[in-house]
């Protein structure tokens, strides 16, 4: 993966959908994301992209994190017909819009309307909300944002 290339489309999309402060995105197996998915959903499941929004407001100007399914980005990929690099890239904009505050389960359609226009901007295909829309019956797969727990 390039990673070069995949940090300043971090950045850019960043900045795009008005999110403020830095991102940590980790890259990683279904493992570690069934790992996480447990920890802080208890669905004992890997899962395609999961964001993390900072722990609190003052942590350093920090947004949020980021974790995605190399594996998954990789099938979707060649289901899809596109690059690995091109599914991660989409992953990432959909966590992003989560850390952004946009919601699609209740936002009337308002995040799908954003993800659309970035993944224009950026020459991506289909987002995750446009594939719901374009295959029903097919596993749902949306990003899982949710609140850390604090440990000590």
């Amino acid at each position: 993966m390039k990673h070069g290339a995949l940090h300043r489309f971090t950045r850019r999309a960043a900045r795009e959908a008005g999110l403020d402060g830095d991102l940590n995105v980790l890259v990683t197996s279904n493992r570690e994301l069934q790992t996480l998915n447990r920890r802080f959903r208890q669905q004992n499941q890997p899962t395609d992209v999961l964001s993390f929004p900072a722990a609190s407001p003052r942590a350093e100007n920090l947004a949020g994190d980021i974790a995605v399914s190399a594996e998954m980005a990789a099938e979707n990929a060649n289901r899809l017909g596109h690059s690995a690099l091109e599914e991660v890239k989409v992953l990432i904009l959909h966590g992003i819009l989560h850390l952004a505050g946009y919601d699609h389960a209740s936002d009337h359609g308002e995040m799908a309307r954003k993800e659309a226009h970035l993944r224009r901007i950026f020459r991506l295909p289909a987002g995750l909300i446009a594939r719901q829309n374009l295959a029903p019956g097919r596993r749902e797969t949306k990003a899982k944002t949710f609140k850390r727990r604090r440990t000590r």
